[in-house]
């Protein structure tokens, strides 16, 4: 790697040839402000909160120092840098008045109030308010969809268009008018409701400020926690007890699940449940459903559908695609399906009288919850769906001291989860928890060496091929609505042959879902967060005695008692669903 030597700050560094000074500061372990930065997606030098001053040779002299942007702006062999001058000090601070001048700042009920980058900046520069006086905007709020937009709050950065354009391949927002005028949002004008928005949440990850964030189901579900005529159950997706210690000052990768037990339980649910089984029931449908296309010659290759960002993605951008999708509901799905059916039952319940939660790291489960053909009892499969964000508050608001409670354990007769359920949160862990079942079953016997690897990694497609007695089996797996373009147009050009294709909506899985703990864009680019998050399931899965789907007692008591056996009519009925060609 060819080198050069930059000053900064009076002292000598050498850094990479192309470095900006963003990043040639970041090496020498100096911190340089930005808002509208974003690493590899948005690097535009619009907020001007990163300026600094820099001198050029200029023969072999120097040249004058001048302000730039140190996150577009490339070093060049001798360059000085400086970053914390009076004069930056002053620019950076009118710059912060300016952006006050036209944000609505209340920050006091401000759902990102203490984690707002903004917020963060104006109290590091002594910024409470802006002496620009004159015209600002109003704006209505967009909630008619889980995503809610407040213009009133945006500061025009750009990272949630860039997310949603380069991340996604969604690209339903944008930059509307010019100069004083201009205003994030959708062509025409459009709610986000009326466009293809996929509902993910990337944009809101994204947003340093309020302007951006889901739909609040806590105080419905805490009237039902109230409501004594109802059975208030909560199921936890894998990745939950993965990153609700962030919300709680834990640092990201730290297993929280037996203080996340505990708090669910003091805030008075009925049933605090683990989804790792509904997520092993999942893999044994779906499984079977693929193995059953390869042997009936059904429609190749079949694609997961957890995810229902990826799943709206597909019914918009590749319809084609549409029937290749496994009909099997989503872990969380099949949850309240099993709870409102099989467990009613077997509790004497009235399935109108049971509330379902369930607690995810994904906004888009909040529109699955409202699709059709989720309704096995005739009543919806799951009644709320609430981010990990949203766990985090409840327990605050309830004045719960989560730090200091006892870890406490899943309740019966839902407690039991595979290690294959676990890895479901990561990219590649579906597709690995489906092989080992899909082997064991293909080849006959038991399954010894249970860690197929080629599929982890953060890398946003992968692909193998496992031979399997006299079946060659090859995979791919995309993270990120993103990637999966880039993977199903390969699949249409001929480029890839793959009879079984994980697809999940978020980049890294679930573990970064769009409902997750949001780190500063600092953290974001200083760690890896998909990595860090998902070494928790691996954990979780290599440290559990029970590591494959089919060997959980619960779900072969399903089957046993209920369902009979997989992709059988009943499981069907109640475990399956449909899709729609919207795309058409």
């Amino acid at each position: 790697m060819d080198m050069i030597n930059v000053v900064i700050n009076g002292k000598s560094y050498s850094v990479a040839a192309g470095s900006t000074v963003l990043e040639a500061a970041k090496a020498a372990n100096i911190d340089i402000p930005t808002l509208c930065y974003l690493k590899d997606i948005n690097e535009i030098g619009a907020c001007r909160l990163c300026l600094v001053e820099v001198s050029e040779k200029r023969g072999s002299a120097m040249g004058p120092f001048r302000m730039v942007t140190a996150c577009v702006y490339p070093c060049t062999d001798g360059m000085e840098i400086k970053t914390n001058t009076p004069k930056i000090t002053a620019s950076r601070r009118m710059n912060l008045e300016l952006l006050l001048s036209n944000h609505d700042q209340k920050c006091l009920s401000c759902v990102r109030s203490t984690n707002c980058e903004l917020q963060t900046l104006c109290r590091e520069y002594g910024v409470d308010q802006s002496r620009f006086k004159g015209a600002t905007h109003h704006y209505e709020i967009d909630d008619r969809t889980p995503i809610i937009r407040d213009n009133n709050k945006c500061i025009l950065c750009r990272r949630c268009v860039a997310t949603c354009a380069k991340v996604q391949a969604v690209g339903v927002i944008g930059a509307n008018n010019r100069g004083f005028d201009t205003y994030i949002g959708s062509a025409f004008e459009q709610a986000l409701s009326e466009t293809s928005c996929i509902n993910c949440g990337q944009c809101i990850v994204a947003c340093p400020v309020g302007a951006l964030y889901e739909r609040d189901d806590t105080d419905a579900v805490f009237e039902a926690l109230a409501n004594p005529d109802k059975h208030v159950l909560i199921c936890t997706a894998p990745s939950v007890r993965a990153q609700l210690g962030e919300c709680f000052g834990y640092e990201p990768g730290t297993d929280v699940e037996g203080k996340m037990v505990a708090a669910l339980k003091a805030l008075g649910f009925d049933g605090v449940y683990d989804m790792n089984l509904t997520a092993d029931l999942t893999i044994v449908e779906e499984a079977t459903e693929l193995i059953g296309r390869i042997q009936n010659n059904g429609v190749l290759p079949m694609i997961t559908s957890c995810s229902p960002g990826w799943i709206k993605y597909c019914e918009h951008y590749f319809p084609e695609f549409v029937d290749n999708l496994s009909t099997c509901k989503s872990p969380q799905q099949m949850f309240g399906a099993v709870v409102k059916t099989y467990y009613a039952q077997k509790m004497g319940w009235n399935p109108a009288d049971i509330v379902m939660v369930s607690a995810i790291p994904c906004t888009a489960k909040k529109f699955e919850v409202g699709r059709p053909d989720e309704s096995a009892a005739g009543v919806p499969d799951v009644d709320f769906a609430i981010t990990t964000r949203e766990v985090g508050r409840m327990i605050q608001k309830a004045g719960i001291n989560f730090r200091a409670l006892d870890d406490e354990k899943f309740d019966d007769p839902f407690a039991i989860g595979s290690g294959a359920g676990a890895i479901f949160g990561a990219t590649g862990g579906v597709m690995e928890a489906a092989l080992r079942y899909a082997a064991e079953i293909i080849l006959g016997k038991k399954l010894e060496k249970v860690d197929f690897t080629e599929v982890r990694g953060t890398e946003g497609i992968k692909t193998a091929s496992y031979q399997l007695g006299d079946m060659t089996v090859n995979v791919a797996v995309a993270s990120s609505t993103g990637m999966a373009k880039k993977l199903l147009n390969m699949v249409k050009n001929g480029e890839l042959d793959v009879q079984f294709i994980e697809i999940m909506g978020c980049p890294g899985g679930c573990v970064n879902g769009g409902g997750q703990p949001i780190q500063p864009a600092k953290v974001r680019m200083s760690m890896d967060l998909r990595a860090v998050r998902a070494a928790v399931l691996y954990r979780d899965d290599a440290d559990c005695d029970l590591r494959k789907s089919q060997d959980n007692l619960a779900v072969q008591t399903l089957y046993k008692e209920f369902f009979g056996e997989p992709n059988s009519h009943k499981a069907h009925e109640i475990l399956h669903t449909s899709y729609i060609k919207r795309g058409l």
